[in-house]
């Protein structure tokens, strides 16, 4: 499996994006972890509904608009991902600031783009 990737601010409607980018990321053999604000599974993933201290995370792709986002901060430090993906809707120069901050990379983008061109 490739580099494990934590979905933030996932759901269980199938409709959302975050959902997608579970089941594409499962489809690509990436390790994926997934927290939200309720529980359940996507593609055999189980949406955590506590902050876990997760390990080993290469990647958190965001769903979580900026204000949503504050309250994450430092939980998303404190993984150190190397990277964080702000999805469109997302985009947060506050956090960015954080990130860099703590030699944390970012990438504004969108993770099913990412994904559907091979660049993930």
């Amino acid at each position: 499996m490739k580099k494990k990737t934590l979905v933030l601010g996932a759901s269980l409607n199938p409709t959302r994006y975050s959902n997608i980018a579970i089941n594409r990321l499962v489809a690509k053999n990436i390790h994926t972890v997934a927290f939200g604000l309720k529980e359940g599974d996507v593609a055999n993933v189980g949406i955590d509904t506590d902050l876990k201290d997760y390990k080993n995370i290469d990647t958190v792709t965001l769903y979580l608009n900026p204000t949503r986002q504050q309250e994450y901060y430092d939980y998303v430090v404190g993984l150190q991902p190397k990277r964080v993906i702000f999805n469109p809707g997302t985009e947060n120069p506050e956090f960015y600031k954080i990130l860099e901050e703590n030699n944390i990379s970012y990438e504004i983008a969108c993770t099913l783009v990412l994904l559907s061109t091979n660049q993930y």
